[in-house]
């Protein structure tokens, strides 16, 4: 893999990711950018003791542009991405954490604030407009693989970085506001509530690695979805949502940059399956959200266990799971479908 860092009009950083050592990327950007915003600021429930980020810059980035507007898109006058591109990542423009902080006032109360330190990232998977995760080739899905890996261990090496998470949104359903293919990396000033709890949980747990335990008995039951060598994908049994697969490695490691050449190389064919079979499901393209669980930088590493977690809001061809008052309000979770008969329906999908 060859690894070219450019800068863009404004001084934020972009990555080239190729496969070929020749890849050239000397083009510079022309645009005429306006200053970088301010970070966010971080303010403090003291009731759910946990951080909110208010980021008011966020309210004006780009939103839904024409594919002749994309601005992930390679080389046209309003693109991000100035030359052709493979896998190519840079820091977003609205970032949600930056390290360009200035003065934050106290708002009274019993709310702290302080500065939404931390960076966005945006990772472009390919730069075919109409393509898709899922219709991504082996190679070009491990290159994405790579990708995430690097921009781990770079993250997790920022000061005052406490957590690094990749994901992906896809669909106008879920509330993307760029339709190309691509993906984001949070890395937060803080553990996430989701980990923290995650890892709470974990340290009660009597017995072996809460997470190796849960992997070892859905690896014989019947929520498998689909297996290799290396990873296994399978409903959880009390999934969330109404299609929710969840990719483990058989090996334990704390992250990504911490997988083997043969565990990377192994998760792209199964994950394209596993897209490919949700999306089959209905016959029509399926919103999603895409989230790697892996340990954060200092807290708790030693009980973390790097997966993925997948869901849908979709429930049939033409109903979705709308979040409404129990789940918003509560935090308690009603699912429409059975977990065992979700990975059936997951199974029978016929993907080639």
């Amino acid at each position: 893999m060859k690894r070219t860092i450019a800068h863009l009009a404004d001084g934020r950083e972009l990555i080239y990711f190729d496969r070929r050592d020749d890849a050239d990327h000397d083009v510079a950007d022309p645009r005429d950018l306006p200053a970088r915003p301010l970070a966010s600021e971080l303010r403090h429930d003291p009731l759910m003791d946990e951080w909110v980020a208010v980021a008011r810059h966020r309210q004006t980035r780009t939103h839904l542009p024409s594919a002749q507007e994309c601005p992930l898109c390679p080389g046209h006058p309003g693109s991000e991405i100035p030359s052709p591109y493979e896998v190519a990542v840079f820091e977003n423009r609205f970032p949600s954490f930056s390290f360009n902080t200035g003065a934050y006032e106290q708002v009274g109360g019993l709310s702290e604030v302080r500065p939404g330190t931390g960076r966005c990232e945006v990772v472009c998977f390919t730069s075919d407009h109409d393509a898709s995760f899922s219709s991504l080739g082996d190679e070009q899905a491990a290159l994405v693989v790579e990708a995430w890996a690097d921009r781990t261990a770079e993250l997790s090496a920022l000061p005052g970085v406490e957590q690094v998470f990749c994901f992906e949104n896809r669909g106008a359903e879920i509330g993307i506001t760029l339709p190309h293919p691509h993906g984001q990396i949070y890395a937060y000033p803080y553990v996430t509530p989701r980990t923290r709890q995650m890892l709470e949980t974990a340290a009660r747990h009597r017995g072996g690695n809460l997470f190796a335990d849960v992997l070892a008995a859905e690896r014989k039951g019947p929520r498998v979805v689909a297996a290799n060598e290396h990873w296994t994908a399978f409903v959880p049994a009390a999934a969330r949502y109404p299609f929710e697969v969840h990719l483990y490695p058989h090996r334990r490691v704390p992250d990504i940059p911490a997988l083997s050449a043969e565990e990377r190389a192994a998760f792209a064919p199964l994950y394209i399956d596993v897209l490919r079979r949700l999306d089959g499901l209905f016959g029509v393209v399926m919103p999603y959200v895409a989230a790697w669980h892996q340990a954060p930088v200092t807290y708790r590493r030693d009980l973390a266990y790097l997966h993925l977690q997948l869901f849908t809001i979709r429930r049939a061809a033409d109903k979705l799971k709308y979040l409404a008052g129990s789940e918003s309000a509560m935090g308690a979770f009603v699912n429409d479908v059975l977990p065992e008969e979700a990975a059936r329906m997951l199974r029978e999908v016929v993907t080639d």
